[in-house]
């Protein structure tokens, strides 16, 4: 229980550091307070997100003084360390753990140099540095509350309620007049606007693009800034319009490492031609047969993959919701039951009364289907290309978070009149940054974001969707080509016994 309180406490003190918390949150936390850190904290990956504590320590838990206010920094970054300062060399899964392939694939090499070109296109990882960083980064943030970036306008959702209405009422009379493949692209634009970040579909999908957007930001809280009315919101269009859980969504986002998590299908680093355990998954990926057959053609098989992206986001959703994790990760006891209730009506009304029985013969209804999820390929390939593109390295707990945000994250450059198009959320650096700033804002708050890389000296990645696309498929193709080299030259050394190190 003191370990509980302690941690705690050291979340309410540090937490600052990032902007994903209410000043309420933050607030509340003092009332588990139990010291105060002098001088700066060591960070270190808590329990709960995966990290053990250290098998040697200063002190016991039952030796940490409690009859002090004040308890020096060095010695409890000694009993809590996982990590230190200096870098260690581990791949970012959502675990420090990698087991060794099955098949013997060793991609130790590839993952240091990764790491070593990381080290040196981006500011040292040491405490006087990063702590200036953070100090800078804490300032902005400060900048950003006060000029009133977190000020939810209205006014653009009522613009966005306007686009959503029209596109709906052009799929009812579409689907009236039996215009079935119209309807199908008209009704998926309407859900991808609606929901941005939940990957969506084609002419269902037209209409749903739309409103993806929204559910993304009741996702955040960034619409009243109220959990349960963002969460109705979010739930009313994500799972009763979509079919997708807001809830599942909430615990994937926070994590973000599940997105990178894609094996057999695909590998976006090195790190990911081996086995890895996901903690978040609590499963472990397996380098088999399908991952050598697959990953070679990944580039290739990357477009087709991500029209149909949309059948996997709805397993995902009822796996979530099944699940005891949809019981504990920024949840309350009623939104299961209000989320598995609103998923079923969703399938009872897409799935019965609109394709079933609206839509005469099965050619026309799998034509409708696949339409409706091919469609909005463009939002899966967006949410993509800011992180595929960019390093999956985990340089540790040294590493602020801001810079972690920027090394790991790039923008979609596009003029101001397409922002109705992406959302909004091409910025996904600026996002990633201050993730409860409306999305309306992102584009004036990403001014400020280039400010603050070119005092700090991080790189701040921005690529047009054209040329973000040719990125993330020489990633892809980059990534296969290191896999086909290792390949080689373990068959090499299988057939000839020799290692080639001379």
């Amino acid at each position: 229980m003191l370990l509980l309180s302690l941690e705690l406490g050291l979340v309410a003190d540090h937490v600052s550091d990032h902007s994903y918390h209410s000043s309420k949150l933050i607030q509340s936390m003092n009332h588990y307070r139990i010291g105060r850190i002098e001088g700066n904290w060591v960070n270190f990956t808590p329990p709960i997100r995966g990290g053990l504590l250290a098998q040697s320590t200063k002190y016991s838990a039952t030796e940490i003084p409690t009859d002090t206010i004040s308890v020096h920094a060095e010695q409890l970054s000694q009993f809590f360390s996982t990590t230190s300062p200096t870098l260690e060399l581990k791949s970012q899964d959502d675990s420090p753990t990698v087991h060794s392939p099955p098949r013997t694939i060793d991609n130790t090499q590839l993952v240091k140099q990764a790491l070593e070109d990381d080290l040196d296109q981006y500011p040292s990882l040491d405490a006087v540095t990063q702590h200036a960083i953070v100090e800078k980064y804490r300032n902005l943030h400060q900048k950003i509350k006060d000029e009133g970036y977190y000020d939810c306008q209205y006014r653009e959702y009522a613009k966005e309620m306007g686009r959503y209405l029209s596109i709906f009422t052009a799929f009812l009379i579409a689907l009236r007049s039996e215009w079935f493949i119209t309807s199908a692209a008209l009704l998926g634009l309407f859900w991808v606007y609606h929901l941005l970040d939940f990957p969506a579909r084609e002419s269902a999908d037209i209409l749903q693009h739309q409103i993806m957007f929204t559910a993304h930001d009741a996702g955040h809280q960034g619409i009243t800034h109220n959990f349960v009315a963002d969460t109705l919101i979010g739930m009313f269009i994500a799972d009763f319009c979509c079919g997708l859980s807001i809830g599942w969504w909430k615990s994937s986002h926070n994590e973000h490492d599940p997105d990178l998590q894609n094996a057999p299908l695909f590998a976006t680093s090195p790190s990911y031609l081996a086995s890895f355990h996901s903690s978040y998954y609590n499963f472990t990926f397996l380098w088999d047969k399908a991952a050598e057959f697959a990953i070679p053609y990944q580039r290739y098989t990357y477009y087709p993959v991500m029209g149909i992206a949309r059948f996997n986001l709805y397993l995902l959703s009822w796996c979530h919701l099944l699940s005891r994790r949809s019981t504990t990760l920024g949840s309350s006891k009623w939104t299961r039951p209000t989320e598995i209730c609103f998923m079923s009506i969703y399938w009872f009304l897409f799935g019965y009364c609109l394709v079933w029985r609206s839509i005469p013969t099965w050619p026309l209804r799998i034509t409708f289907v696949l339409v409706s999820h091919i469609i909005t390929m463009p939002l899966h390939v967006q949410i993509t290309l800011s992180h595929w593109a960019m390093s999956t390295s985990d340089l540790g707990e040294a590493e602020s978070f801001p810079q972690h945000q920027l090394r790991t994250t790039m923008d979609v450059e596009c003029p101001p009149w397409l922002d109705f198009i992406h959302g909004g959320l091409q910025f996904q650096a600026v996002h990633h940054l201050f993730p409860c700033v409306p999305r309306h804002n992102l584009r004036r708050l990403q001014q400020l974001v280039i400010g603050f890389c070119d005092e700090t000296g991080i790189k701040y990645k921005r690529l047009g969707f054209v040329a973000g696309n040719q990125d993330v498929l020489g990633k892809l193709g980059e990534v296969a080509a290191q896999l086909e080299l290792m390949i080689k030259c373990q068959k090499h050394m299988a057939e000839t016994g020799e290692s080639g190190l001379h």
